[in-house]
C-alpha cells in the first residue's frame, strides 16, 4: 500500500441503500468453474477535522487505516481495540495457527457435526453465496491443489504435476461438501481442507470497520491487504480515492492504471501478475480453477469489484478471475449494487494495451 497526497478533488458518488446482493430480476446468468494490489489517493480534511493514520501486521500481510476526526483521539487505545480484533479473527480463520477453529475444522471427521463461532459461520454464509451464484468458481478447499501447484508452500516446483494426483485431490475438494446449520457445520468428504484466505482479509476489513462505526467515527478507510472499505468522506464534499494498479508481471513498481471514488463502498482487487510460476515456458497462475484442478486459462489480468460489504467484494474478485471476462461480467450486471473492471491480456503478445471491460454502473465510480 502507497499513501500519497492527492492534489485534485473528485466529488463522490452518491451514496447507496444497504442491500443484500439480490439478482435483479429477469436477468438470468451463465455459470463456470481467484489480491488488490492499490494506492490509496489521499485528499486534504475539512476545517479543523484531522486525519490519524493507523497501521500494523495481521493475517500475514499489513493493514493501515486513515481516521478522520474533529477533535484528537487516543489512537493508542483504538489501535489496541483493532489488535485485539484481528487477532479474535486469526483465531478462528488461520490456516496457519494450530489451534484456530479453521484449522480444527480441518482435522475434525467427516459427518460429524462441528460448533462454530460467528464469525466463522458469518464468513462461511458468504462463502456459500458465492459458491453458489459463481457456479462454483469460488471454492475455499482447493488448497491441496494450491499446495501441489507450489504457491502454498516455499519451495516452487521445477516440473508439472501429475495428471492422476490431480484427479485424486480433485476427489476431496468441492465447497458443496460442506453444510451449514445453525450454530455448527460439517463435512461429507473426508480430508477435505476449507481455507478461507480469499475472503478472509475482506472479513477483516468489515469487521474493523463494524469497530470503528461503534466508537462513533463515519469517516474512515480501512484496507487489510490490499482489500479496502472507504466509509464516509475525506471532506464534506470529496470521495476517497483508491487507485488500481497496472497488472503487469515486470514492473518494478506499482503504476495506477485507473482511479475510482468511492464513498461507503468496498474495493477489492485480485490478479494473476504478483504470484505465478513458469515451466517448460509455460507461465502458471497462482488462481487455480475448482474443477480442472489446474491453473486458470484466461485473459484475465485483473479483476477490481466494488460491492457494499468488503468480505463479499474480495471472494468475488477471486471466483471472477477464475470465469470468462463475459461470464463474470454477465454475472455482476445481475448483481444489485455490485460493479467490476475487467482487465484482460492482449491477444497479440507483442501489445502492452490492457483491455478494460467495466460493467454498467461501473463508470460512475470513475473521476470526472
Amino acid at each position: 500500500m502507497i499513501w500519497t497526497p492527492l492534489l485534485n478533488r473528485i466529488p463522490c458518488p452518491r451514496k447507496h441503500p444497504a442491500k443484500r446482493y439480490l439478482m435483479k430480476p429477469f436477468k438470468p446468468f451463465t455459470t463456470a468453474a481467484a489480491t488488490l494490489v492499490c494506492c490509496l489517493l489521499l485528499v486534504t480534511a475539512w476545517g479543523n477535522a484531522q486525519t490519524f493514520f493507523i497501521s500494523g501486521k495481521t493475517m500475514g500481510t499489513f493493514y493501515h487505516i486513515a481516521l478522520v476526526s474533529p477533535a484528537n483521539i487516543d489512537v493508542e487505545k483504538i489501535q489496541t481495540r483493532i489488535d485485539r480484533q484481528l487477532k479474535t479473527i486469526n483465531q478462528h480463520l488461520s490456516m496457519y495457527q494450530a489451534d484456530s477453529e479453521l484449522s480444527r475444522f480441518n482435522a475434525a471427521p467427516a459427518h460429524t457435526p462441528f460448533a462454530v463461532s460467528s464469525d466463522f459461520h458469518a464468513v462461511l454464509r458468504t462463502a456459500q453465496h458465492l459458491h453458489q451464484i459463481t457456479g462454483g468458481a469460488w471454492d475455499g478447499t482447493v488448497k491441496p491443489l494450491v499446495d501441489l501447484w507450489g504457491f502454498g508452500t516455499k519451495k516452487r516446483i521445477r516440473k508439472l504435476p501429475d495428471p492422476d494426483h490431480i484427479s485424486g485431490l480433485l476427489e476431496t475438494t468441492g465447497f458443496e461438501h460442506i453444510q451449514l446449520q445453525p450454530g455448527h457445520i460439517s463435512k461429507s468428504v473426508q480430508h477435505l481442507t476449507l481455507d478461507l484466505g480469499s475472503i478472509a482479509k475482506g472479513y477483516g476489513v468489515d469487521r474493523i470497520c463494524a469497530l470503528l462505526r461503534a466508537s462513533g467515527f463515519n469517516n474512515f478507510l480501512v484496507e487489510i491487504g490490499g482489500e479496502i472499505y472507504a466509509s464516509g468522506v475525506k471532506d464534506n464534499k470529496l470521495a476517497w480515492r483508491v487507485g488500481i494498479s497496472r497488472p503487469e508481471k515486470k514492473l518494478a513498481l506499482q503504476q495506477i492504471y485507473k482511479a475510482v471514488s468511492v464513498r461507503d463502498m468496498a474495493v477489492a482487487t485480485s490478479g494473476n501478475y504478483r504470484n505465478y510460476i513458469t515451466i517448460e515456458d509455460r507461465t502458471f497462475s497462482h488462481i487455480i480453477n475448482p474443477v480442472t484442478g489446474y491453473p486458470v486459462e484466461n485473459r484475465n489480468a485483473s479483476v477490481t469489484v466494488i460491492a457494499p460489504d468488503c468480505t463479499f467484494a474480495d471472494g468475488l474478485a477471486t471466483a471472477l478471475m477464475v470465469m470468462d471476462a463475459k461470464e463474470g461480467l454477465k454475472l455482476v450486471n445481475g448483481l444489485e449494487q455490485v460493479e467490476v473492471m475487467i482487465m484482460t491480456t492482449p491477444e497479440k503478445t507483442d501489445s502492452s494495451t490492457f483491455e478494460t471491460i467495466l460493467s454498467d454502473g461501473f463508470r460512475r465510480f470513475l473521476p470526472h
